[in-house]
C-alpha cells in the first residue's frame, strides 16, 4: 500500500474523473468574466437576472465544480472509501451538472420558465447521484476531522440544493410557498457556509500541513470547529424561519463570525510558520483567500453597527465579491495547482513505475512564471471588482482581467495534462 500521512493513494480513481471536473471551472469562471463584461448591470444590484446568472457561474459553475472533482479525489485516498461506480457517477453528474448550470443561467438571462424547470432537472439529478455516492463513501469511510468536515461539507450541499430546486420551481411557476425569503436566506448561508466554507476547512486540516508544509492545526480546534460551524448554521436558519427576536439571530451570527475570524487568523498563523520558506503561488492564494475572509467578517460587522452600511445596495455584492471571489475563487484556484500537478506526477509513477529524474516533477508540470502572473490577474480582478462597486466605470476592465486570469487559469492547468500525456500517462 502506497501512503503519506495516512493517505491511501492505491484507491485513487482514474486521472480523467477528477480532471474533468477540475478543466470544466476555469470555463465557467470564464463565462463569468465575459458576463460582467458585456453585462456590467450585474454588479448593479444582487437581484439583477445578470447578477443571479454570474452568482451561479461563480458558486456552482466554478467553486461546485472543482470541489466535487476534489472530492472524487480525496473520499477514496482520504478517508479510504472507494466511491460506488465512481466512473458512472464522475461522467454523469459532470454531464448533468454542466448542463443544468448553463441552463439556470440561461433561464436567469432569458426569464423563461421552461429553462428554470430543465435546470431542476438537471441539477437534481446530478447532484442527487452525486451525494447518493458521497454518502455511501462516507457512510463507511473512517477519519478525523477532515472526514468529519467532509460529512458536514455534503450534508450543507444536500440542504442547499433541497433549498435551491425549491427556488427553481418557484422561477418556474410551479409554486409559491409561504416563508420564501427565509428559504432564499438558508439557501444562500448552506451554500457559502455550509457548503463551500465547511469543505474549505476539512479539506484544510489535511492539505495545508501537507502541502504548504506548515505544522498542524492544534487538535482540540480541529475537533471542535467545523461541528460548531454547522451547528450554529442550523440554528441560524431556524431563528430566520420562526423569526426570532433581533438579539437571538445577533447572537448566533456572532458566533458565526467569530468561528470564520478564528479559522482564517489560525491558518494565516500556522503558514506563517512553516518550515519550507520558499515561494509558493498557492500560499499566496490561501493568504489571500483568508484576508478576503477577515474582510469580509469586518464589512458584516460595520453592518451591525452602521444601518446606513446593511442598507446600501453595495453592501450584499461586496460581501459576495469578498467571500466569493477573494476567498473562494482564491482558494479553490490555489489548491488546483497543487492537486492536479500531484495526480498527474502520482499516476505517471504509478503507471510506469518510473525511476526517479524519468518523468518531470510536481514543480515542473505547471511553469511556475505562469502561476505566478495567473496570481497577479486575480488579484488585480478582486481588486477591480470590489472597486467596480463604488466606481463603475471599473466594472468592464475588472472582467477584462478576471477573463484573462480564468484563460491563464485553464492553459496551466492544461499544461500539466500535457505533460502527463507526452510522458505516456493514460488518464483511464
Amino acid at each position: 500500500m502506497s501512503t503519506q500521512a495516512g493517505l491511501s493513494f492505491e484507491q485513487a480513481p482514474p486521472f480523467l474523473l477528477p480532471l474533468l471536473f477540475f478543466l470544466t471551472a476555469p470555463l465557467f469562471l470564464f463565462a463569468a468574466a465575459l458576463l460582467i463584461v458585456l453585462a456590467p448591470e450585474s454588479l448593479a444590484s444582487r437581484w439583477t437576472a445578470q447578477a443571479l446568472a454570474l452568482t451561479h457561474a461563480l458558486t456552482l459553475g466554478f467553486l461546485a465544480m472543482a470541489m466535487l472533482g476534489a472530492l472524487m479525489q480525496m473520499l477514496p485516498v482520504v478517508a479510504g472509501s472507494i466511491l460506488p461506480a465512481p466512473r458512472l457517477v464522475g461522467w454523469s453528474s459532470h454531464v448533468l451538472l454542466t448542463s443544468g448550470t448553463i441552463a439556470l443561467m440561461a433561464g436567469f438571462l432569458t426569464a423563461r420558465p421552461a429553462a428554470f424547470g430543465l435546470a431542476t432537472v438537471l441539477l437534481g439529478s446530478g447532484f442527487t447521484i452525486f451525494l447518493w455516492a458521497a454518502a455511501i463513501s462516507l457512510a463507511r469511510a473512517t477519519g478525523g476531522a477532515t472526514v468529519r468536515g467532509m460529512r458536514l461539507a455534503v450534508l450543507g450541499l444536500g440542504l442547499t440544493l433541497v433549498l435551491g430546486l425549491a427556488l427553481a420551481l418557484m422561477r418556474a411557476g410551479a409554486w409559491t410557498p409561504p416563508g420564501s425569503a427565509a428559504m432564499l436566506a438558508a439557501h444562500l448561508s448552506f451554500g457559502l457556509l455550509g457548503w463551500v466554507l465547511l469543505l474549505v476547512i476539512g479539506v484544510a486540516f489535511q492539505v495545508v500541513p501537507m502541502f504548504l508544509i506548515t505544522p498542524p492545526y492544534p487538535p482540540r480546534l480541529s475537533r471542535w470547529l467545523t461541528p460548531v460551524l454547522f451547528g450554529l448554521l442550523l440554528i441560524h436558519a431556524v431563528a430566520a424561519m420562526l423569526s426570532w427576536p433581533a438579539m437571538a439571530r445577533i447572537a448566533v451570527d456572532a458566533g458565526l463570525a467569530a468561528i470564520i475570524l478564528l479559522f482564517a487568523v489560525v491558518t494565516l498563523r500556522l503558514q506563517a510558520r512553516r518550515r519550507r520558506k520558499l515561494p509558493d503561488v498557492t500560499l499566496d492564494f490561501w493568504r489571500l483567500g483568508m484576508a478576503s475572509l477577515i474582510v469580509s467578517v469586518g464589512v458584516w460587522l460595520a453592518a451591525q453597527g452602521w444601518p446606513a452600511v446593511a442598507a446600501s445596495p453595495r453592501y450584499p455584492l461586496l460581501l459576495a465579491v469578498l467571500f466569493v471571489g477573494g476567498f473562494g475563487v482564491s482558494v479553490v484556484n490555489g489548491m488546483l495547482y497543487k492537486i492536479v500537478p500531484f495526480l498527474a506526477w502520482f499516476h505517471l509513477q504509478a503507471q510506469l513505475q518510473a525511476r526517479a529524474g524519468s518523468i518531470p516533477t510536481m514543480k515542473d508540470m505547471i511553469a511556475g512564471r505562469w502561476t505566478r502572473w495567473q496570481f497577479r490577474l486575480h488579484t488585480a480582478a478582486c481588486g477591480l471588482l470590489a472597486g467596480s462597486l463604488f466606481w463603475p466605470p471599473l466594472t468592464g476592465a475588472s472582467g477584462l482581467i478576471l477573463a484573462l486570469s480564468a484563460s491563464l487559469l485553464g492553459l496551466n492547468l492544461l499544461s500539466a495534462v500535457r505533460r502527463f500525456h507526452r510522458h505516456g500517462g493514460r488518464f483511464s
